[in-house]
């Protein structure tokens, strides 16, 4: 069932039968911040952390919809189903300082067509309301460095840098015919 996120937006919950849209979706997400790379592994990530245990909500353009007298929608929401032009994924983690479940970001991605309308922060604010209700404390979540976008709006909601991801490329080692 849907109900309303913003004006002309509507949100509803996604079913386990919305995988490969989910993984369409992460797949765009990855490629919006780092074009021209084959991201087709990400299956492996839909298929090992998608479960009933990790929900899943999509965001509809209802905008569009019919208009009746002096301009008001003549929408059923209830039987809306247009394309998704967002989603939220969202999963378990423990806090590794405290003990606790918290609420982890696996995905927050909104298409270019409808960002900078508030869909973003509206989605952030759903789970936010979602975790405070099954008793969560805190929302975790990964950026990556050069989103600038999306640390922006994590930052105007609140969130603060808590640790650092960091990495180093290995060369791969060479073989040598045995072990050593």
């Amino acid at each position: 069932m849907a109900e309303q996120l913003l004006q002309n937006y509507l949100i509803r919950s996604g079913s386990r039968l919305d995988r490969a849209l989910l993984l369409k979706f992460l797949q765009r997400g990855y490629a919006d911040v780092f074009p021209g790379q084959d991201y087709s592994h990400l299956a492996r990530t839909v298929e090992q952390y998608f479960s009933p245990d990790t929900p899943l909500w999509w965001v509809e353009d209802v905008g569009s919809a019919s208009k009746g007298k002096k301009g008001q929608e003549t929408v059923d929401q209830s039987s809306v189903h247009n394309s998704p032009v967002a989603c939220l994924w969202a999963g378990n983690a423990i806090d590794q300082l405290r003990g606790s479940r918290h609420t982890h970001i696996f995905l927050l991605y909104v298409i270019p067509e409808h960002r900078r309308r508030g869909v973003g922060t509206a989605l952030m604010k759903y789970v936010e309301n979602w975790a405070r209700k099954r008793g969560d404390r805190q929302i975790a979540l990964q950026v990556f460095q050069s989103n600038q976008p999306a640390i922006n709006l994590y930052t105007q909601l609140g969130y603060e840098t808590q640790s650092l991801w960091m990495i180093k490329p290995l060369a791969p080692e060479k073989q040598t015919g045995g072990w050593e």
